[in-house]
């Protein structure tokens, strides 16, 4: 009997179902950091956290009687739509941490993703102003996908968030 154990993993925002063979497992124990190396990924996670105490403040500010809370999750969700889609992620992730890279690369370095969907994902991308698809003439054309602007500072702010991430999760340690 071939039987596909499937879980519900929250993704983003949405709930997708993933063959469970397909997940990504930590095949490494977790990372060992230098107490104060760990220390002060702590601190610049809670300086993220007051800076953004800080903006909320700046928005609320500019209410004139109540929040209006629909039009607060209506912009939230609107701003990481980008991001809800499967491979969105790991495609920006990949671009980020190993820098510019060829279509069969990033396929490479993307377990389990298939031609047209990485050709899709890297379309929407573009789309999104995140991912610079970058054509280098002779014979033979080269082709080389990389983080533009938008999308280098996309991860950078949400760097803070990966490093909160792998403290709740307990990925990282200190010594």
């Amino acid at each position: 009997m071939n039987h596909k154990e499937c879980v519900v993993a929250l993704r983003c925002i949405l709930y997708t179902r993933y063959d469970v063979r397909n997940l990504l497992h930590m095949s490494r124990p977790p990372m060992t950091l230098s107490e104060k190396d760990f220390n002060s990924v702590q601190k610049s996670i809670v300086e993220v956290q007051r800076s953004g105490r800080s903006i909320r403040k700046i928005f609320a500010a500019y209410y004139d009687e109540d929040v209006d809370i629909g039009w607060e999750v209506d912009a939230a969700v609107d701003a990481f739509e980008m991001f809800s889609s499967r491979w969105t992620i790991e495609i920006l992730a990949a671009l980020y941490i190993a820098g510019d890279r060829r279509f069969n690369e990033l396929r490479t370095l993307l377990r389990g993703i298939s031609s047209r969907t990485l050709s899709d994902k890297l379309t929407t991308c573009q789309g999104h102003g995140l991912v610079e698809r970058v054509v280098e003439e002779g014979p033979p054309i080269r082709v080389t996908y990389r983080l533009t602007t938008h999308g280098r500072t996309c991860g950078r702010l949400l760097g803070p968030l990966v490093a909160y991430m792998k403290t709740h999760k307990e990925l990282i340690e200190f010594e």
